[in-house]
């Protein structure tokens, strides 16, 4: 993962309540409300899946559920939209590699 996020929150975002999610085995925080695709950018989350024909690397991209791009498993069920569904406090969120 990248250590320089250029997906940057706004100020007001500073006062909302902070949850905790897990990202391939590590813990971030997020805050509630935000969709699993803006957590995992601001976590600087470089791709979210890998395509099965050539396993080439995929991430959030139109965040309106268009393009599919942003696909994760998510607490253990596979092809989740990710700029579709609110983070939860305590989510398992993994990279779909199928």
């Amino acid at each position: 993962m990248k250590t320089d996020s250029r997906f940057q929150r706004l100020a007001s975002d500073k006062e909302k309540t902070t949850i905790q999610f897990e990202w391939e085995g590590q813990y971030y925080m997020a805050y509630e409300g935000d969709t699993i695709a803006s957590a995992l950018l601001a976590a600087t989350v470089d791709h979210t899946r890998t395509t099965p024909q050539s396993g080439s690397p995929r991430a959030p991209f139109c965040m309106m559920g268009s393009c599919f791009e942003c696909r994760v498993e998510a607490d253990g069920e596979p092809n989740v939209q990710a700029c579709m569904n609110l983070i939860k406090d305590g989510m398992k969120i993994r990279r779909q590699t199928m």
